[in-house]
């Protein structure tokens, strides 16, 4: 993997200097004025987040930097780490002075351990420097970062579950209302980031709202991210501006003649060819950045199996939307294999799934039917010769 190319014309320090040198509602309509929005896939307004917790009256308040990158398909935040992690903590600090905390920490996912060190190097330096710590730069600004690694659960990349695994307990959703923004980490004030959003606030506060803006279109500016993986020529992590066609992204990657596109991960939806014409975007398909792509040759019960297999090993088990509804999905993709899936339970199943989505208490149970009931939608006559003869 290559670095980022807008990082690379960046400074490990130049946004923290222009955030110390001005005031801290001045950072957060900077950061909301550029439009930017959270990368990890929901695409909450950062600045709005930063805004809630600044005017939260507490004591303590904390800066959680998501590095918990396990949707399947995505391994961007992988190479921002990798290549460009002054950037991040420059961003959580950013942060920490946007909303009065001086006490952040990067949640890094289980299997990146390699990663650990030189992370752990890197703070190293930023102390040195004086850009981390007690009286940072001589602005009377004290603020620390702490690495807690994960342990590989899936669900942990819910803010929520993320803070339950800080606090010692096992990863699982928390009831919301509250907000981690009111009551997070140690019932705490809490701003929870992914990697690829504070990269991208530290460039904001170095160069401009206005130069973020220049990018992508009017409710999703900027870059973003992409992870591409799956049938084409050159797989790897592309910087893109939001609003870009999913026919444009295949031809950037050596896709062209794939029959469907999985956007945003097995959690995310199947799109078919028919709809390339699609922008990558808030307005239209919204995404953390995975795209695995999907030749003429492969058959989408098989893509659906690999999905629910997933979900269902990975399903914390809390609510029983998820945990049960998973399985029963998955017996129907194997029924449907083998011929001897009804019309009649197909249909159940499609009701099922969206029950699911209605009925699951996170984001992630909420969000796992829906490949399988975009596969249905858009392959229905492709399925009609796999059911049982009635």
């Amino acid at each position: 993997m290559n670095p980022i190319p807008t990082f690379l014309d960046m400074s490990p320090e130049a946004g923290l200097i222009k955030a110390l040198a001005t005031s801290r509602p001045h950072i957060i309509s900077l950061i909301r004025d550029s439009g930017l929005k959270g990368r990890g896939g929901a695409g909450f307004p950062t600045g709005s987040k930063w805004n809630f917790a600044a005017a939260t009256q507490a004591k303590k308040k904390f800066i959680a930097c998501n590095a918990d990158e396990g949707e399947p398909g995505t391994f961007k935040d992988r190479v921002i780490l990798q290549f460009h992690p002054d950037l991040v903590f420059e961003g959580m600090t950013i942060a920490g002075r946007a909303v009065g905390s001086d006490k952040g920490i990067l949640f890094l996912r289980g299997e990146y351990t390699y990663l650990r060190q030189p992370l752990e190097e890197t703070l190293r330096l930023r102390r040195e420097k004086g850009l981390l710590g007690r009286n940072i730069l001589g602005s009377g600004m004290d603020f620390e970062i702490q690495i807690v690694l994960g342990a590989g659960a899936y669900i942990c990349g819910e803010e929520t579950a993320l803070i339950e695994c800080l606090e010692g307990f096992r990863g699982e959703p928390r009831n919301r209302p509250p907000f981690p923004v009111n009551t997070g980490y140690l019932d705490q004030p809490t701003v929870v980031n992914n990697v690829e959003t504070l990269a991208y606030a530290a460039c904001i506060l170095q160069r401009s709202a206005e130069w973020f803006r220049e990018q992508g279109t009017e409710s999703s500016s900027g870059m973003k991210l992409f992870s591409v993986s799956g049938d084409c020529q050159s797989p790897g992590v592309y910087e893109l501006p939001l609003g870009i066609t999913i026919t444009e992204l295949l031809e950037r990657v050596g896709g062209e003649g794939a029959r469907a596109v999985q956007i945003g991960g097995a959690s995310g939806q199947c799109v078919p060819a028919s709809e390339f014409s699609r922008h990558l975007a808030f307005e239209d398909i919204s995404t953390g950045g995975s795209v695995i792509v999907f030749g003429p040759h492969r058959d989408m019960l098989d893509v659906l199996k690999n999905f629910l297999e997933f979900f269902v090993d990975e399903s914390c088990g809390q609510c029983t939307p998820c945990r049960l509804g998973n399985s029963k999905l998955l017996e129907g993709v194997q029924l449907l294999k083998s011929g001897s899936c009804s019309m009649a339970y197909l249909q159940e199943l499609c009701a099922l799934g969206e029950t699911m989505q209605i009925a699951s208490k996170c984001g992630l149970g909420q969000s796992s039917p829906n490949a399988f009931l975009s596969v249905v939608k858009h392959y229905r006559a492709e399925l009609m010769g796999r059911l049982s003869p009635p």
